[in-house]
């Protein structure tokens, strides 16, 4: 079987504060309303209505799963939807009772009738679903789809699902992987670095111009992502939106570094640590609050790749724009891994595959962008992932804060210690890649669903929310 993922396909530009649980929903709703307006009916659509099940029916409201939903099917996609115009159009949408259906047509919508949060009801084909059926003036259902968001934005009908798996179907990219072991094996024999076999592979969808200027462009969006976290104002956002009210704390830190001069750094260099903290931090309120981030590979912990790349770019003297793109690239390699073999999904397998793939992704890229060896790369990526083996999804009030922000900015040091201590090995240990990630998704499956994203267990039951 050959790799049909592109790192375009893992990174994708959207909005907060969850990528399975908005991003998905919104690209679900969209597909659904895009159908319903291309199907020739004898009777015309009228009325839709909505369910999620599982994990998005327990954390939905948290998630922000139904405004998510109610803008898909007005035809927004998460990239380009005005983030700051969601607020006045889901209030617009109540109060008239109606929508344009895929930004066509008005229907008949009521968003507290018409989308059902199916809290303890669940569909079998995965913790993810959603069901939307649209109706005609008589009451009769007109199409009904099923979707499953499966982490990371990824969104799958019933049909893709459970579509056979084809290996002689799947695309053949240059340089073809399916496990760290292959890749480990491409890079020796090929003499390449993890970054070139996946710019070679890239190669296959995109020109190298095009490669080069899309990642570059997410790159501008992280950058972008940190500056609108770090320049809130104090007095009229001072908090994230929820009942928890949990204070902004990125433009607090970004006034006192700034304050303190490069000059601070040099006298305390453990400094550094609080800059990245920032820059994740920053990413991470953006996301709870519904910003604009870039999906790495999931938004809940969309925060580590760009704090470690900003850390790259800010620390590093070597640092370049081609180290920008070896390092998205090299992070998309072990990213691609992850899903192939385990999941990104917290509905699936817990915070260990997006805060622990997140964390794996950093730490590898920036293990090559220092001059590491693929063996170090690989070395790297295990030790970030090794340790968030087990760690639970745990959102406390369904909102993608406690513990989701802080986590991001610790797993951002934690890449960066990974990243530092490969380096100073040869690449030879015990653990391999594959065995981690094989680990990560074997406890994932044994792994009780209260920790997986359903706000049933851990702290989320054990602290108080308001």
């Amino acid at each position: 079987m050959s790799v049909t993922l592109s790192a375009f396909d893992l990174y994708s530009v959207g909005i907060g504060p969850s990528s399975s649980h908005t991003v998905g929903p919104m690209r679900a709703a969209k597909r659904f309303a895009d159908d319903l307006n291309d199907i020739d009916t004898r009777h015309r659509v009228v009325q839709v209505r909505a369910e999620l099940f599982g994990s998005l029916g327990a954390t939905g409201r948290g998630h922000g799963s139904a405004t998510a939903v109610l803008l898909g099917l007005e035809g927004e996609d998460p990239a380009t939807v005005d983030t700051d115009s969601v607020d006045r159009r889901v209030a617009a949408t109540a109060a008239r009772g109606a929508l344009l259906l895929g930004g066509r047509r008005e229907i008949r919508f009521y968003p507290e009738h018409d989308i059902v949060l199916h809290r303890r009801r669940t569909l079998p084909g995965h913790p993810n679903a959603m069901t939307f059926t649209g109706y005609d003036d008589v009451g009769t259902p007109v199409l009904q789809k099923t979707y499953y968001s499966i982490g990371g934005g990824f969104v799958l009908d019933d049909a893709e699902l459970n579509a056979p798996s084809d290996p002689h179907a799947a695309i053949q990219v240059r340089y073809p992987f399916t496990t760290g072991a292959e890749l480990l094996d491409v890079c020796a024999s090929e003499g390449l670095r993890v970054s070139d076999v996946m710019l070679a592979n890239e190669y296959t969808w995109r020109s190298e111009a095009e490669v080069r200027s899309g990642l570059l462009e997410l790159w501008h969006t992280m950058e972008s992502c940190v500056e609108a976290g770090c320049g809130r104002d104090p007095v009229t956002e001072a908090e994230l939106p929820g009942a928890l009210r949990v204070p902004r704390r990125a433009p607090a830190i970004y006034r006192t570094l700034t304050q303190a001069g490069e000059t601070a750094t040099a006298s305390d260099p453990m400094q550094v640590l609080d800059w990245v903290n920032l820059f994740a931090l920053a990413v991470n309120e953006e996301n709870a609050s519904g910003g604009r981030i870039v999906t790495a590979p999931t938004n809940g912990a969309a925060g580590i790749v760009p704090a470690v790349l900003h850390y790259y770019v800010r620390f590093v003297p070597s640092a370049d724009e081609d180290g920008i793109v070896r390092f998205l690239l090299t992070a998309a390699a072990i990213g691609i891994l992850v899903k192939m073999n385990a999941s990104i999904s917290g509905a699936e397998v817990g915070c260990q595959g997006e805060v622990g793939s997140a964390c794996a992704m950093a730490a590898a890229a920036l293990c090559e962008v220092l001059g590491g060896s693929p063996a170090q790369v690989e070395n790297a990526a295990e030790i970030g992932i090794e340790h968030h083996l087990g760690l639970t999804c745990d959102p406390i009030g369904g909102l993608v804060q406690i513990p989701c922000i802080e986590r991001n900015a610790i797993a951002s040091v934690k890449a960066i210690n990974a990243a530092r201590l490969a380096s100073h090995g040869d690449g030879s240990h015990k653990v391999s890649l594959d065995d981690a990630i094989k680990t990560m998704r074997d406890t994932g499956r044994d792994m009780h669903s209260k920790y997986k994203e359903t706000s049933r267990g851990g702290l989320a039951v054990n602290v108080v929310e308001c």
